[in-house]
């Protein structure tokens, strides 16, 4: 019985939740009363191991209670050791697991830009600021145009971000298009691509000049479900359907490292005019 197994699905993946939760918040408390970044480092390994594991655990069940039918497709040379910028159209919420299920342990410890609303969420949301992930507003370009102090902070965060990424080697996710595709979103933004919403340029583009140098590639990830609506819940009931995940390595362009996606034009044009091209590729990749 699909709601049935929706249900149990719930209940596992709040009780690794609650699990986790405890020596999170345990950690989150002693790094607010850590002195020095030095120091605060350690606590931070112990947070993302925390985090790792909770991914785990959820990996396990879902495999042998869910059996998701995946097919993966991963590049070769995946290391834990180098900086990854991982890109992903976006479908459902399920699509952060299908990355766990094939990227999880290959790459470094994931960091996803969230969308600020999010820190509301109980022990996720803590997890979200203990571990330093940048947290957005997501604004429209005209609430940037009407508000530049809420978008400089969005920057802000980023650069951040970056900076406290050349400690370690970590894996920056990034669902380019900033929200779910729907048909009523993708309608509303008149996009040029057919199975795709519009791409946003601004956090990538600021990860890249920021830590290209660092960057030991570009994962481009394409995810096709066979359900023309994905759901979550329809994933947690076992309902979802195959999906494909199809990931291929870009090497970052030399013109890209140190490049100014804000202040300097030319830039920004080459920097929108590369990351359309990449997305045509992807909405042609997904036209059956």
């Amino acid at each position: 019985m699909p709601f049935l197994k929706g249900l149990v699905s719930s209940l596992l993946l709040a009780l690794t939740t609650l699990v986790w939760g405890i020596p999170l918040v345990v950690l989150t408390l002693v790094k607010l009363v850590t002195p020095g970044r030095r120091l605060r480092r350690l606590v931070l390994k112990g947070l993302n191991e925390v985090a790792l594991r909770w991914v785990g655990s959820n990996l396990w069940w879902m495999r042998r209670w869910l059996k998701p039918t995946l097919d993966i497709q991963l590049p070769e040379g995946l290391s834990r050791d180098q900086w990854w910028l991982v890109l992903s159209n976006h479908r459902s919420w399920t699509d952060i697991f299908l990355l766990f299920f094939a990227l999880h342990r290959r790459l470094p410890m994931p960091h996803f830009f969230v969308k600020r609303q999010l820190i509301w969420i109980p022990i996720v949301g803590l997890a979200f600021w203990a571990m330093e992930f940048p947290m957005l507003r997501r604004l429209t370009r005209e609430q940037r145009e009407r508000h530049p102090h809420l978008a400089r902070r969005d920057r802000e965060a980023t650069e951040r971000m970056c900076r406290h990424a050349r400690e370690r080697p970590i894996a920056i996710y990034n669902f380019v298009e900033g929200t779910r595709f729907t048909p009523a979103k993708h309608a509303a933004q008149d996009s040029p691509y057919r199975h795709l919403l519009r791409p946003r340029a601004g956090g990538i583009a600021q990860v890249l000049g920021l830590l290209g140098d660092r960057l030991g590639g570009i994962l481009d990830v394409t995810l096709h479900y066979d359900n023309p609506r994905p759901t979550f819940w329809g994933y947690l009931c076992g309902e979802e359907g195959p999906v494909t995940l199809t990931a291929r390595r870009l090497e970052v362009p030399t013109w890209m490292v140190k490049g100014d996606y804000h202040d300097d034009p030319n830039y920004k044009e080459r920097f929108h005019s590369w990351l359309n091209a990449l997305w045509q590729d992807k909405d042609a990749s997904l036209s059956p």
